[in-house]
């Protein structure tokens, strides 16, 4: 663009608009007068301020995904919006499921059968139907959709197993397991509120389809450094240790799923009776990383599961998924109504954008649970504040 002018002046754009670089001394003034803490927020709003004022005929708008900025901007009578590249446009989230009443002469055909033709409306590719007989409430099925051939199939992975020593405590967990267990899913995303048991499906799958069934190499679980409330600083030690404090939840479930698992086999890694997390790490099953050094890296025959996703942005999820090797699986876990980065909100984070972009493809699935299983008073809290 400086080929083409002078960035001062202003570059025309092929689509009509002006790129133009300003730095002038005005606007220090603009911003000095500015009674606002952050200086960085100060200068930005100082120089659309300076433009308002030199161009009183053109509307000036600032753009920002920092949402202080946007609420400073209106105080100071400035237009500001919300930069929506990287958004998804929809009426409500994918749920991954749906509610359906099927006749009754279909419904107790399908007692006898494993699968029938699409009777409803557009379904997408691996979506759940909970279907109740016509009249009857109590009479229910759970199917999945296969695009492939229209038909509405049962269950065909998960029924009512023990995954890793856990097992299913409502049909949502047992719709999420049933993709977490198909090797032809190589994108599952599991969203909810906190204590739905999103994480501990994935890791309990993943640590079943590595040290149970052997079908990949190893499970890689990582998840995005962002503190909650302020940040601890500089930490010290190894790579290890300074990952610690962060894979802290990943180290809760894993002690959860290696206590039940112990409890329920008698066999464990290397006939090892009681393996530790340690145990599974030294063998090479699992693999706990920081999602800060996953760039550049091919990781094949690896079951991949991603926490806290709703805290990534498009960006950052499509350099992740695009890790993925040969006969690897890539499981999300999120609520994308609890982000702790500020630059990132429902719509615009790398989880629901996922989700939405890549509903309609037959090598992925995705699950909403809803209901709370952790306790009674983690339900309680979800539900309230």
């Amino acid at each position: 663009m400086r080929h083409s002018g002078s960035l001062q002046d202003g570059v025309e754009t092929d689509t009509g608009g002006l790129i133009q670089v300003t730095v002038n001394p005005d606007i220090l003034q603009k911003a000095g007068k500015l009674m606002f803490m952050d200086k960085n927020d100060n200068m930005i709003i100082g120089t659309a301020l300076y433009f308002k004022e030199k161009h009183p005929d053109s509307q000036v708008i600032l753009v920002s995904k920092d949402v202080n900025v946007r609420i400073k901007a209106d105080t100071m009578g400035l237009k500001a919006e919300n930069f929506e590249t990287g958004t998804v446009k929809f009426d409500e989230f994918f749920t991954g499921w749906t509610h359906e009443e099927l006749e009754a002469k279909l419904y107790d055909e399908l007692s006898g059968k494993d699968s029938i033709n699409n009777v409803f409306e557009e379904l997408y590719p691996n979506q759940f139907v909970r279907v109740t007989r016509q009249g009857e409430e109590k009479s229910v099925m759970n199917l999945r959709f296969r695009a492939e051939d229209n038909k509405l199939y049962k269950l065909s992975h998960y029924h009512g197993q023990d995954v890793f020593g856990i097992t299913a405590r409502n049909f949502e967990q047992e719709m999420a397991l049933d993709l977490l267990l198909d090797d032809d899913i190589q994108l599952v995303s599991l969203s909810g509120k906190a204590g739905t048991g999103k994480t501990l499906l994935a890791i309990a799958a993943g640590l079943s389809k590595v040290v149970d069934s052997e079908r990949y190499k190893r499970l890689v679980v990582s998840r995005p450094i962002s503190p909650l409330g302020k940040d601890l600083g500089y930490l010290p030690g190894s790579k290890a240790e300074k990952f610690n404090p962060w894979m802290q939840p990943i180290y809760d479930n894993m002690d959860i799923l290696l206590s039940l698992h112990d409890d329920k086999a008698d066999s464990s890694p290397k006939g090892k009776k009681k393996a530790t997390m340690e145990d599974y790490m030294d063998y090479g099953f699992l693999e706990l990383e920081p999602l800060t050094y996953i760039r550049g890296r091919s990781l094949p025959d690896q079951f991949i599961v991603i926490d806290e996703a709703q805290n990534l942005s498009p960006h950052e999820m499509k350099t992740i998924i695009t890790r993925a090797g040969k006969n690897t699986k890539i499981v999300l876990t999120g609520d994308p109504y609890q982000i702790d980065i500020p630059y990132l909100d429902a719509v615009s984070n790398g989880l629901s954008v996922a989700v939405e972009k890549l509903k309609g493809e037959a090598m992925v699935g995705h699950m909403t649970l809803e209901k709370g299983e952790r306790s009674a008073l983690a339900d309680l809290a979800a539900k309230y504040f």
